[in-house]
């Protein structure tokens, strides 16, 4: 399994910044690697809503459908698999004076052969995890939630 964590400050109050993260949709705006970002239902965001994130990675798309599994005041997770990964996106939220303390980690399990390329991708991936601690304080501090 591969992990990555950042920590990051976002000059955004906690619940908009929750708010404004829960909608994976947004994932289009912050996260370097996806191309684009689908809600697959209707309704609010709550846990069981469904995207279908298409996501360039060396070169190649791939798509996963991802889950919210938990949406709570300061945390949320997003699950989302395909017949090669299954990825984990835990986002944990603390009050930080007027901004809020975001910690990311995200998990990929990829599956059968494909497990035998982890170690050449980690380093990739955290190149990912930096930029994403780059785009994601100005993306959601420009964004209303």
């Amino acid at each position: 399994m591969i992990s990555v964590e950042r920590v990051i400050v976002v000059r955004r109050p906690l619940a908009e910044l929750v708010a404004y993260l829960a909608d994976f949709s947004h994932t289009e705006e912050w996260d370097p690697g996806t191309v684009r970002c689908v809600r697959l239902d209707d309704g609010p965001v709550r846990p069981g809503a469904r995207w279908r994130n298409t996501s360039r990675f060396r070169g190649r798309e791939t798509e996963l459908h991802y889950e919210l599994a938990v949406h709570e005041p300061a945390r949320l997770v997003f699950v989302g698999e395909n017949r090669t990964v299954r990825a984990t996106d835990d986002l944990r939220f603390a009050d930080e004076g007027t901004a809020t303390r975001l910690t990311y980690r995200a998990s990929l399990r990829f599956k059968g052969f494909a497990r035998l390329a982890e170690p050449f991708l980690r380093a990739e991936f955290e190149r990912l995890g930096d930029a994403v601690a780059t785009r994601l304080p100005l993306a959601a501090g420009a964004r209303d939630a």
